[in-house]
C-alpha cells in the first residue's frame, strides 16, 4: 500500500540536502582512481576529444586511456570554454 503521508517543508529541504551530500560524496572521482582508467578511451570520449581538439587547434591523440582522455577533455574544455558551467 502506498504511503500517502505528506512531508513538511523542513523534511523536503532535509531530503534535498541529504541527496546533495550523497551526490557530492563519490560521484566525482579522480580519473587516476578509476578501476577502468587504463582501458582504451571510449568512442564517445574520442568523438568529443576530436571536436575539442579541432576547436583548440591541437592534435588529437587517439591512443589515450579512459583516464588520460578524461583529463585531456578537462584541459581542452578550459582552453576552449566549451562544456564549462558559467
Amino acid at each position: 500500500m502506498a504511503n500517502t503521508e505528506k512531508k513538511s517543508g523542513d523534511e523536503i529541504q532535509q531530503d534535498a540536502e541529504d541527496a546533495q551530500t550523497l551526490k557530492g560524496s563519490n560521484t566525482v572521482k579522480d580519473p587516476d582512481e578509476w578501476t577502468t582508467g587504463q582501458e582504451p578511451m571510449t568512442g564517445a570520449q574520442q568523438s568529443y576529444l576530436k571536436t575539442l581538439s579541432e576547436e583548440a587547434g591541437e592534435e588529437l591523440d587517439t591512443n589515450l586511456t579512459k583516464a588520460e582522455a578524461s583529463k585531456r577533455i578537462d584541459e581542452l574544455q578550459h582552453k576552449t570554454g566549451r562544456g564549462l558551467a558559467n
